[in-house]
């Protein structure tokens, strides 16, 4: 599993430079290696981008439920208080 999560990070990381390039610069550096937008690896790529965001996604909401609710705890802004 954790190498699983190291690989799409690193594959949302190029996928987040990319599109940095592409709305500051308008290059795609992914098509430019791989032949164009419309190239198999290309679209490959877009698609593994795509599938590693969704992992991620998975991962975050296992993690969030797994975690103590800060009301569950008690350790709230409001602990410590006395409450009429």
């Amino acid at each position: 599993m954790r190498t699983l999560d190291i690989i799409t990070q690193i594959l949302l990381i190029v996928g987040g430079l990319n599109w940095l390039l592409v709305g500051a610069f308008e290059f795609d550096l992914v098509a430019a290696i791989f032949g164009g937008q419309t190239a198999a690896l290309s679209r490959i790529v877009y698609i593994l981008v795509g599938l590693s965001a969704i992992w991620q996604i998975i991962r975050l909401s296992t993690y969030m439920d797994s975690r103590p609710h800060v009301a569950q705890t008690g350790m709230g802004r409001d602990a410590g208080r006395d409450r009429p």
